[in-house]
């Protein structure tokens, strides 16, 4: 499960089995969009509900399985839970009956590994109220304050969208913007976009396509053009581009015809800027010209396609690293959210996609242990740029 294109605020709704999770979403979002049951085990699969709150607006709330499942099947289901954490920028944790135990906590530690902002809610006070014990040692465990609930009688249901508000991050919610902050309105932008193996049929990628959109939104004067047709662009007409993104694997041969005085850049640097730790990239590109025989070099794709002898994450870059560095290097590559095969600290670099099909928050989880564990990190458009040596020219823009 991924976040996609879906860039509005995120909210994960845990708990155990029963303990009325989709009554809870039913009432918040004012309408029956999740199966309620008497039977614990109802929920499955996690699913995800695109909905307005009144007061927080455009959501997406998500219904996990119940945290205490049970038996093979429960255990891929609480797996199918733990996944979600990687994409939502909120959680509330549902309990009842006074119950807390080690599921509770076990939750709680995985969303404070993940920096996730949580609510505590208990719920079916109309049943068995919150009793003051309760709540002290769940508040000397947590530092949280607990919302005594029942979806019956929901009167107090704005305490805790306030309470969503206030902890939902303010990235969640900011607009998306590539280069608005970069460009002015009437600033000419040109976009080099091979047409190549790599190209799908008929249409362009989605990077390309947000680029465009970007450039549209904020009154930016657009060039789309293949890379062979970039010398004519500069030959024939006076026109002086603000900026010039390409596609990374054409930067060779697009920088060998752009102006000094013209900003270069590409959509995966663009992209590594969005959803990544950029100064952290920064930081951590450089590490390719001290890596050692026998290192291992950890890269990461974010989505499945179709694999072929261009492609860049697979073979390129791998090609590219060894003559660059004259090394006997190893290489493993993970799609997905397929997990490394060695414990991270293992590999000397790690080199990340652009990670348009994911959001920032998925990527981040993803860049997380390499942090934490001092392995540098670095993404395919910087890395590229820094082995055809235009790393500085490819980042100035931002750095200014």
């Amino acid at each position: 499960m991924t976040k996609g294109r879906d860039l509005k605020p995120h909210i994960g709704i845990f708990g155990r089995r029963n303990h009325g999770k989709s009554s809870f979403i039913n009432v918040l979002v004012g309408q029956d969009v999740s199966i309620v049951s008497d039977i614990p085990g109802t929920t499955t699969d996690p699913v995800k509900k695109s909905i307005e709150i009144f007061g927080i607006g455009p959501s997406i709330v998500i219904d996990t399985a119940g945290i205490d499942d049970h038996g093979d099947l429960g255990e891929k289901r609480i797996q199918k839970t733990t996944e979600v954490l990687e994409l939502i920028d909120c959680a509330v944790l549902l309990i009842a009956g006074n119950l807390w135990g080690d599921k509770e906590r076990e939750i709680i530690q995985q969303f404070k590994a993940l920096d996730i902002p949580f609510i505590i809610v208990h719920n079916k006070k109309d049943q068995v109220p919150l009793r003051e014990d309760t709540r002290e040692a769940i508040f000397q465990e947590t530092g949280a304050n607990i919302v005594d609930f029942s979806t019956r009688e929901p009167e107090n249901l704005e305490e805790i969208v306030e309470l969503l508000k206030k902890n939902i991050p303010e990235n969640a919610y900011q607009e998306i913007t590539l280069f608005g902050d970069l460009l002015q309105p009437d600033d000419m932008v040109v976009m080099v976009m091979p047409i190549d193996n790599e190209a799908p049929d008929g249409r362009l990628i989605l990077p390309q396509v947000m680029a465009l959109r970007d450039a549209l939104d904020h009154h930016c004067i657009s060039v789309v053009l293949q890379e062979s047709e970039l010398p004519a662009f500069f030959k024939n007409y006076n026109l002086h581009p603000k900026l010039v993104i390409t596609d990374s694997q054409a930067f060779e041969k697009v920088n060998a015809v752009t102006p000094d005085g013209v900003a270069l850049t590409s959509f995966s640097i663009l992209f590594a800027r969005l959803k990544g730790d950029f100064e952290r990239f920064l930081q951590g590109t450089p590490k390719i010209s001290h890596l050692n025989d026998g290192d291992k070099i950890l890269i990461m794709e974010s989505c499945s396609h179709h694999v072929h002898c261009d492609d860049i994450g697979r073979f390129k870059i791998p090609n590219w690293l060894t003559r660059f560095t004259g090394k006997q290097l190893s290489f493993e590559i993970v799609s997905s959210f397929q997990a490394p095969t060695l414990p991270i600290q293992e590999y000397a670099l790690l080199i990340q996609c652009g990670g348009c099909m994911i959001t920032r928050k998925q990527l981040l989880s993803r860049l997380k242990p390499a942090i934490t564990h001092g392995v540098s990190i670095s993404n395919y458009g910087m890395a590229i740029a820094y082995m055809h040596g235009i790393f500085d020219k490819a980042t100035r823009i931002f750095r200014s």
